[in-house]
């Protein structure tokens, strides 16, 4: 299934694209699509309904993010090799983590707003793993039976903030529409192997990023069972799992960085598309 939410923010109805790709209405079946939705129990629920019954929703018009309800959203950095030495690191012995704040959270098509003083924006093609059982100390072995499904993540950085301003990287990557999801979340039934997805990223017309998930050094189901170690998996938290290279921090001859009015497209195969615009800092645009 691939499970969505449409409509302006704050009054976002629940939906599902069915095999035509056409967006079916659940506010019939369901009052939202929450972190319990993603159970196990949920998704069942969801499986047994008869999508031909659904209202087709002609013109869904905004977006939003596919659930509601993520309590954390866990970043892995220099998760490919090739992004590690446009970066001037080293390839990690182990994965390296760090947190993206749940407020960074926005629909794929929402603005991204560049924070105060921002002088180096970046964005990252990632993919999203969505947890939809809770998962502690997991083995790998078992790991992918604790996820509800996948998307499409832009990790959005802004790098001076990141590593020029003392600290971790968290600063950096939480600001406020610094982590655009969806447009779905296609349940893990229909991504068979989430280490053979396609990926890209353009800025403006012009392609950046061109990777695939299978040059990850760290895969989706050692992701989740390493993390298991540090914290407790919950239903609806996200984890988004690095980027192949092609970031602006790495451009030659010299880095290029966002600015307003630039346009970024971005997608993985079978997990849809997202298109952000970039503008300056303007709260209007975050909370309306």
């Amino acid at each position: 299934m691939k499970l969505m939410r449409y409509g302006a923010k704050g009054a976002e109805k629940p939906a599902l694209v069915d095999a035509q790709g056409r967006v079916r209405d659940l506010s019939g079946e369901l009052v939202d699509i929450t972190a319990h939705t993603l159970t196990p129990h949920g998704l069942q629920r969801l499986r047994d309904i008869n999508i031909d019954s659904l209202p087709v929703v002609e013109n869904p018009g905004r977006t939003a993010l596919p659930w509601t309800g993520c309590g954390k959203f866990i970043a892995v950095g220099l998760n490919y090799a090739d992004h590690a030495a446009e970066s001037g690191l080293s390839v990690p012995a182990e994965p390296v983590l760090f947190t993206k704040t749940v407020s960074c959270m926005v629909g794929c098509n929402d603005a991204v707003v560049l924070p105060q003083n921002s002088v180096k924006g970046d964005w990252e093609v990632e993919l999203g793993i969505v947890i939809g059982t809770k998962a502690r100390y997991v083995s790998e072995a078992d790991a992918l039976k604790f996820v509800a499904g996948y998307c499409v993540v832009n990790d959005v950085s802004e790098r001076e903030y990141q590593v020029e301003r003392g600290g971790t990287w968290d600063k950096g990557k939480g600001c406020d529409t610094f982590g655009p999801v969806g447009p779905w979340m296609v349940t893990a039934d229909e991504v068979p192997d989430p280490q053979a997805l396609a990926m890209w990223l353009d800025v403006n017309g012009t392609r950046r990023q061109n990777g695939s998930t299978k040059t990850m050094i760290f895969g989706a189901a050692h992701l989740v069972s390493y993390i298991s170690r540090f914290m407790t998996l919950m239903p609806g938290d996200l984890i988004t799992t690095g980027t192949p290279p092609g970031v602006g921090m790495g451009a030659k001859p010299v880095p290029t960085y966002l600015k307003p009015g630039d346009e970024m497209r971005l997608s993985i195969a079978g997990l849809g598309e997202q298109h952000q615009r970039v503008y300056a800092w303007d709260p209007e645009l975050i909370d309306n």
